[in-house]
Formats: C-alpha cells, sequence, structure tokens
C-alpha cells in the first residue's frame, strides 16, 4: 500500500530530475500531453500515479523508469 510519504517523496524526486534536465512544469507537461497543474499535483504528492502515467513521465525525461522510481 502506497502512502501519502510515499508519494511526496515520488514527487520531489520527479521534481529533482525534472530541474536537473532544465525543464519547467509547463514544458514537461507540454511534452506529455497533458497540463501544468498535473505535474504540479505530482510533484506535490496528492496524486497517485499510474504505471502508464510513469512510463510517460521517464519517456519525458529521457530517463528510465527504474531511474524514475528509484528514492532513497
Amino acid at each position: 500500500m502506497v502512502n501519502k510519504e510515499q508519494l511526496i517523496m515520488l514527487g520531489r524526486h520527479i521534481k529533482a530530475l525534472r530541474k536537473a534536465k532544465k525543464l519547467t512544469q509547463k514544458e514537461l507537461a507540454y511534452n506529455l500531453g497533458k497540463d501544468q497543474q498535473s505535474i504540479q499535483r505530482l510533484e506535490t504528492g496528492n496524486v497517485n500515479p499510474s504505471y502508464i502515467y510513469l512510463l510517460s513521465i521517464a519517456n519525458g525525461l529521457e530517463i528510465s523508469l527504474p531511474e524514475l522510481i528509484d528514492i532513497k
């Protein structure tokens, strides 16, 4: 079972990866065909993303899915 803390950690990790790629939320959202608010909710841990959504985020960041979900 995923808890809120894990979603927050995942969101922070995704935000750090996005910033390392020098992308804004709006740019990443555009690349994924989403809106900026969707990325904001993800990065703040306010959404439990599906497997397909995580795959699209990984593709949008040009990284592997394991790298995307590797939160330590």
